[in-house]
């Protein structure tokens, strides 16, 4: 039994539970010991308790009088001893009870013991402590100290276990004292005072910066909501001195010229030990640390350790408590002593103070609406002062939350006083809006807790799409049981999904240096709240990741000659682990469950980084192997930022009712630099496409179509396979347009078979685009190429099928920009996730630009034709293609053409001497759009034909349909794009086209419809197809039309120029036409508005405004149109104007004459 016998007495006890202790005797037929024996029965502790008790000797009261003895208590729950104080006369009873209370065990159901330490002996419950322990006592009597002495030791003891309480209380220590140390008496600190603390020492300074740094210094700073609200304050230069270990003592006073009751309550101190370099004499910053000046609604006091972070880039507006290391120190700890005080943070009550302000006037609300479609970020400090101004008169119908409290110009208590009123009468439109108020620019805690409170009328689903930002948002709240806190953990026991994708998402925040810490003791609390079940599926996934990532790097180290066999060995890993868990649920979705891996159809990709594909065997047997990706050496993070925001793109415009084919597929993050990436089925990359077109397959206008009709013999399949494309591409030029996708090339389009194309591979968006020099890689602002365009229109069959694509790209690029807010509020959150190409107020304001919130739905739909326009025109985009498509061919090899197929019986070809040698075009008469070809058979018979050019291209599609495993030549656009100018080549072509087209493959050359369609065999095989996919109203009339809309407000007229269709010039040809705009009556002749000309096309798109300003009324005023080519009339309308139906778009029919 341990004890120290100086003053205070210490004795050493152990406490445990009581453990049922059953006798076993030997059977006795004497009935004297079976009444003994049954008077003691086994199950009855109180009067067998198998215990040795401790003998005790009752010594007379005034021996120890008021004596005090500390004992340390040892329990079977900690590893370090409890510490009390107790009189002599306590006894075991009242010593226990206080045990449980110090330990939060009390009351509870069983029966405690104590023992003494080192021998299995137990004090009796209703004896007195100190005498039942008077025999070690009496082993060892102290000698009588003198008063020097006695007050040494006391001094020691009470600054040792004010260290401990220091200590304990500064870091998250796994003990504490069971009395606290009293206090210093309270100094006068009231809120009118001036902050003031003393920064004693820096401890435990490395050995190398003392050899390195000359002196040592500081600097201190009071920040809040991430901006530096009073200067920074540099003290004194003073060398370090050695003794338990090296430190800086400069014990210096510091004073803030600030009033305390001026600081908001999410004020953050910031100190930053600076060094005087040896060398350089540079002062240079080693370690930073921070502490809330309100850690629990009290301002900090007394004296407090903080440990130092070597220094790394920090900014601040991330110093929130998340960043507050309370981990045991390993590194340099600060110790500062704030004076104590009992005050307490009192928080101003909700004031408005409306003073003399006016009522807005109408155009001043104008422009109060106008200004809430900026971010509060982009907001200059003018449009701020007039936000804040007319705060009071701002609503859920003009404006927006986030801004208006964004607008404030400080957080002064008088400040925060009206934020709080207008936060109050606040009505939210949507819980979406609230969002905008968890940010780093908002950290009062009721300001978070009103948005909260919002938040919490999203269902589960709902919450899930944002969860990504509401983890991030994590870092700044205020402690670990703030209302968002408590509100992802109700909801992850509410929902799986929710559970399941929060633990992922904070097990990969860890790695984030500054919070790992914060975000360790969320995940710690979400695991506490999942229970048995849910963790032992989190600790499945966890492993299965783990052995994922080993063979990853065990087949990316490998030599190529040897990596399929690493492979092969490694997965039988993977075996294994099924055959331990047998099932186990894919982090990627935990809805889906696997049961093991399909071996022979694992493999790697040949990229840089050799990613996994692994295929797993899906636990419901119904459905097909699921295919996933694994790779490392990639931060998917970005990847899955980028799909998220084209989640939520795509589910506004579900909710408007419109279905864009878009295919997201699913990206985890599972660690740094790893993760795990769905595989679309039944999809190939645009690459590989053009790779089985041959060398020049990227310049190709047909590649696209001709590959779809391959897949699709039926022309129904063909069509929808058109429709996917049609919508899906649409969508993906506007996702990838506004979010600023770069690194577009043919390697990471992809397409599938049922025509749904669909972008991968995000690791460059926001306009971050690679460079050769000076040279931007992407020019284009998206990827729609001709060949695209050629697909949608069937090869120019269907030219108005572009301008309902151009229409569709427009409604849903004004769609998304309705929510220009909510994207950009999702982007806001996660500036401080650490993505490379995300950290910025500019990164921010590039999608401002794209999204232009400001602009009407008919400026917006003109920017994005324009767009559309740059994009086709783009040649580089080709370029970078062909030199991708040339890249992967001197890998892999050239491209190898499909398997030949079986040329049906009726296909044979004729008689040699039937066959042509060759055709060419003589000439083209423009009054019968006809082209005049000589026909020279193998007999020397030479004949005339008249074809027009569709007639042209029926015979290409007809042979593309036929002859689908056959490279074809090359055909030319056979339609005019609205921005393009190709007619002067269309003799040219077409010769090139039909000389490699006789000349090459006899089957081609020779077989019935080549013959038919240039010897005027009177077979109808040519006959058109009519069958046709209808993507939007389809109009019979083939009379010239133009489309406009027209709007009137405020004496401004503007008229927008949608397409025009079925426009020619008097021999028939296609006009390369402009419109002319005449308001009328115009007696000053001043009204003349003129468009761009679109180059040679029947079906011109223009969306192109003209605007009219000082236009008092409609009535008596006519629009004239007239549209013109390079001088000559195409046709006119005249509209009157008093009788148009406003704000709609309508055809108006072309005259051919000017009325």
């Amino acid at each position: 039994m341990y004890y120290y016998c100086r003053y205070p007495v210490e004795f050493l006890f152990c406490f445990c539970k009581r453990v049922e202790m059953r006798a076993y005797l030997d059977i006795i037929s004497s009935h004297v010991l079976f009444r003994i024996r049954n008077a003691y029965p086994a199950f009855d502790l109180k009067t067998n308790t198998g215990k040795i008790w401790s003998v005790t000797t009752r010594f007379p009261d005034h021996i120890l009088g008021e004596s005090k003895f500390r004992i340390s208590v040892w329990t079977d729950s900690s590893l370090y001893p409890l510490l009390l104080t107790q009189r002599a006369g306590c006894i075991t009873h009242d010593l226990i009870v206080e045990i449980l209370h110090c330990t939060n065990r009390y009351p509870v159901q069983e029966e405690y013991l104590l023992s003494v330490c080192g021998s299995d002996e137990f004090l009796q419950n209703m004896c007195y402590v100190i005498k039942a322990a008077h025999l070690m006592r009496s082993a060892y009597m102290p000698r009588k100290q003198n008063h020097r002495e006695k007050t040494a030791v006391t001094e020691l003891s009470m600054a040792i276990s004010r260290l401990i309480h220091v200590y304990s209380s500064s870091f998250d220590a796994n003990f504490q004292l069971a009395s606290i140390p009293k206090s210093p008496s309270c100094v006068d600190i009231r809120l009118d005072s001036q902050l003031s603390f003393t920064v004693y020492a820096a401890h435990n300074i490395p050995e190398a910066w003392v050899n390195s740094y000359k002196v040592f210094s500081f600097s201190c700073s009071l920040t809040y909501a991430g901006k530096t609200i009073c200067q920074v304050k540099v003290c004194k230069n003073i060398p370090v001195r050695r003794s338990f270990f090296f430190l800086a003592d400069w014990n210096e006073r510091i004073n803030f010229p600030l009033r305390i009751k001026a600081l908001p309550r999410e004020t953050m101190l910031t100190v930053k030990l600076l060094g005087v370099n040896s060398a350089s004499k540079n002062t240079e910053v080693l370690a930073w640390t921070c502490s809330p000046l309100y850690p629990k609604e009290r301002l900090v006091h007394g004296t407090v350790l903080l440990s130092m972070t070597l220094y790394s880039t920090l900014t601040t507006t991330m110093i929130t408590p998340g960043i507050c290391s309370t981990d045991t120190p390993t590194s340099v700890t600060l110790q500062i002593d704030f004076p104590e005080t009992n005050l307490e943070f009192i928080k101003p009550e909700p004031e408005e103070r409306r003073g003399d302000l006016e009522e807005p006037t109408k155009d001043c609300l104008k422009h109060i609406a106008r200004l809430s479609q900026i971010h509060s970020l982009l907001l200059s400090e003018q449009q701020r002062r007039t936000l804040w101004f007319y705060r009071y008169y701002c609503n859920n119908q003009n404006c927006s939350l986030p801004l208006i409290l964004g607008s404030a110009p400080s957080w002064d208590r008088t400040t925060v006083s009206e934020m709080y009123a207008v936060l109050r009468r606040w009505t939210f439109s949507n819980p979406l809006e609230a969002l905008g108020l968890l940010t780093f620019s908002f950290p009062d805690q009721d300001i978070r807790k009103t948005a909260v409170q919002q938040i919490e009328n999203m269902s589960n689903d709902e919450l899930l799409e944002y969860l990504p930002q509401l983890v991030q948002v994590l870092k700044f709240e205020w402690s670990l049981e703030s209302p968002l806190v408590k509100l992802l953990l109700n909801r992850s026991l509410q929902s799986i999904q929710v559970a399941h994708q929060l633990y992922w998402l904070l097990k990969n925040a860890q790695n984030e240096v500054h919070f790992r810490i914060w975000y360790q003791k969320l995940l710690a609390a979400l695991q506490f709240c999942a229970g048995k079940t849910l963790n032992n599926e989190f600790s499945k996934e966890g492993k299965l990741v783990r052995i994922l990532e080993d063979i990853a790097k065990k087949v990316k180290a490998a030599s190529d000659p040897k990596r399929k066999e690493v492979l092969k060995v490694e997965l039988n890993r993977l075996q294994q682990f099924f055959q331990e868990v047998k099932v186990c649920r894919l982090p990627l979705n935990p809805a889906l469950v696997v049961q093991g891996i399909e071996a022979d159809s694992c493999s790697y990709f040949t990229s840089n980084a050799f990613p996994l594909k692994i295929s797993f065997i899906n636990a419901n047997a119904p459905s097909g192997n699921i295919n996933v990706i694994f790779k490392i050496g990639d931060d998917l993070r970005q990847d899955m930022l980028v799909l998220q925001i084209i989640r939520v793109m795509d589910s506004i415009w579900l909710q408007e009712g419109m279905d864009m084919q878009m295919i997201i597929y699913r990206c985890l993050s599972t660690g740094k630099g790893q993760g795990l990436v769905q595989m679309v089925p039944d999809a190939i990359t645009l690459a590989k496409i053009h790779r089985e077109s041959g060398l020049i397959g990227p310049l190709k206008e047909n590649t696209i179509k001709k590959w779809f009709r391959h897949h699709h013999p039926l022309e129904s399949s063909y069509q929808e396979a058109i429709r996917n494309f049609f919508y899906s591409c649409a969508g993906w030029c506007v996702v990838t347009f506004i979010l600023g996708v770069c690194d577009r090339h043919s390697d990471n389009i992809m397409l599938t078979n049922a025509g749904h194309m669909f972008h991968i591979d995000f690791g460059r968006f926001l306009g971050h685009a690679q460079t050769f020099g000076s040279i931007r890689r992407d020019r284009a602002p998206f990827i729609f190429t001709s060949e695209m365009e050629y697909f949608i229109t069937e090869g120019g069959k269907n030219p108005q099928r572009f301008q309902e694509f151009v229409e569709l790209c427009c409604r849903a690029y004004n769609i998304v920009r309705r929510h220009s807010q909510l994207l950009l509020n999702l982007l806001e959150m996660m500036l401080h996730a650490g993505l490379p190409e995300l950290n910025s107020i500019q990164d921010l304001k590039y999608v401002y630009d794209n999204l232009r919130p400001q602009d009407s739905d008919l400026q917006a739909t003109s920017y994005f034709t324009r767009k559309i326009k740059e994009s086709l025109e783009c040649f580089p985009v080709k370029l970078n293609n062909l030199i991708h498509t040339l890249a992967q061919m001197s890998v892999t090899g050239s491209a190898k053409p499909p398997a030949p197929e079986t040329i049906p019986q009726e296909w044979m070809m004729l008689d040699a001497e039937k066959s042509i040698a060759r055709a060419t075009i003589l000439g083209f008469s423009k009054k019968s759009d006809l082209y005049l070809v000589q026909v020279v058979q193998t007999c020397n018979v030479v004949t005339f034909v008249e074809k027009s050019f569709d007639q042209f291209s029926e015979l290409h599609c007809h042979l593309q349909k036929q002859f689908p495993s056959h490279v074809l030549p090359e055909f030319p656009p056979s339609w005019h794009l609205p921005f393009t100018d190709l007619e002067h080549k269309r003799v040219k072509d077409l010769n090139l086209y039909l000389k490699q087209l006789l000349s090459g493959s006899r089957k081609l050359a020779n077989n019935e419809f080549v013959l038919s369609f240039f010897l005027n065999w009177s077979k109808n095989t040519l006959a058109e197809d009519s069958s046709s996919v209808t993507l939007g109203p389809q109009s019979t009339d083939h009379k010239p039309g133009v489309q406009l809309v027209i709007s009137y407000e405020s004496t401004r007229l503007t008229i927008m120029l949608k397409h025009m269709k079925n426009i020619r010039l008097p021999d028939g040809s296609a006009p390369s036409a402009h419109a002319e705009f005449y308001l009328l009556p115009d007696p000053y002749e001043v009204s003349r508005r003129k468009t761009r000309t679109a180059p040679k096309t029947s079906d011109p798109t223009y969306n192109e405004i003209v605007v009219y300003d000082k236009v008092t009324e409609l009535k008596g005023r006519i629009l004239k149109l007239v549209v013109k080519s390079k001088g000559t009339f195409v046709g006119a309308v005249n509209i009157q104007l008093n009788s148009v139906q406003l704000n709609e778009e309508k055809w108006y029919p072309l005259g051919n004459s000017v009325i």
